[in-house]
């Protein structure tokens, strides 16, 4: 919460959508995203005016330096680097709607934005799964005959395999994925980007097995399961997902993990073997190296052994 805040940050009439700087933003944003900034946008909101504002009463174009830099701090102190940025970053996006719209001055604009993101250290949050954990997962999917098991095993090379977002996963149609070639066309990439990855040769049985219990009706890859083992042609959900590692890792014995750790098995898994980063820069689905590059895991003795293969001609013992 924000102290000593003006009244009139509060916006005295509503506006069209088509003209109000937040909706014209998160209208841009594809649906998955919406939901998600559209919850930023109203914590930013509520702590810009104690809790009186949401994203659409509040007058964005009012914001000065004053506002966005009490609002850094107050981020710093309420949520985790990352997420601050992100919030700051959807901020910043609704000014820059507002000065496209001429609802605020190119020189308020300016220094209302010109606050700094905040430092985040390189250590990811999370862990890396183990090859026996993965197979326990495996194994208890294996386990269950039902409709359900096929599919469970089918979002778990996919994740393994791919390196998907969750979000991704769930997009995912019956037609973008590619028996023959074990292709699959990722249409809801960050940035609206598509892009194709690859799974492994063992995961593309798996796929194909739940594929054939699925049935080939147009619709969701992965979709819903009911109570009595029937498949239902309706899209999983990200927070299904999770349910669903859940569930199977208390039933394999397996520490509590989320599917993005899935993504940095995948990740971690690629550089140690050698790939080079621009390919699991495109695989990840990265806009930069660097991102791909905080997945790293090569300890210092594998760096140690890397510079043993340099030959450096002329350094033999000296004579004399």
């Amino acid at each position: 919460m924000l102290k000593s805040t003006p009244v009139s940050l509060v916006l005295t009439a509503p506006l069209p959508l088509t003209e109000h700087p937040a909706a014209v933003y998160i209208s841009s944003l594809a649906p998955g995203s919406r939901q998600t900034m559209r919850q930023a946008l109203d914590a930013i909101a509520s702590l810009l005016t104690n809790g009186e504002c949401d994203c659409f009463t509040l007058d964005w174009s009012k914001l000065r330096y004053k506002h966005t830099a009490a609002l850094r701090a107050a981020l710093m102190e309420k949520y985790a680097p990352a997420t601050a940025n992100k919030m700051l970053c959807a901020l910043r996006r609704v000014l820059k709607e507002a000065l496209r719209l001429e609802l605020i001055e190119p020189v308020d604009y300016a220094r209302a934005v010109d606050i700094k993101s905040i430092k985040v250290t390189n250590s990811l949050r999370g862990r890396a799964l183990t090859e026996e954990e993965i197979a326990a997962l495996m194994e208890v999917c294996y386990g269950d005959l039902t409709p359900a098991g096929y599919r469970d095993a089918a979002l778990m090379v996919i994740l393994r395999g791919s390196g998907l977002r969750r979000r991704e996963v769930v997009s995912l149609d019956l037609n973008d994925f590619t028996p023959s070639t074990g292709a699959i066309l990722v249409r809801a990439g960050k940035g609206k980007k598509y892009r194709t990855v690859y799974l492994p040769e063992s995961a593309i049985g798996v796929v194909s097995e739940w594929i054939y219990i699925r049935g080939k009706i147009p619709g969701p890859l992965l979709c819903q399961v009911n109570k009595a083992g029937r498949v239902v042609l309706k899209r999983l959900t990200p927070q299904a997902v999770l349910f669903l590692l859940q569930k199977r890792a208390k039933e394999a014995s397996v520490a509590s993990f989320s599917p993005h750790d899935f993504r940095r098995t995948f990740a971690g898994d690629l550089l140690d073997a050698g790939n080079d980063i621009v390919t699991v820069q495109k695989l990840m689905g990265h806009s930069s190296p660097d991102t791909t590059s905080r997945y790293c895991r090569r300890s210092e003795e594998t760096k140690r052994r890397a510079v043993q293969t340099l030959k450096i001609p002329g350094t033999g013992r000296r004579k004399g």
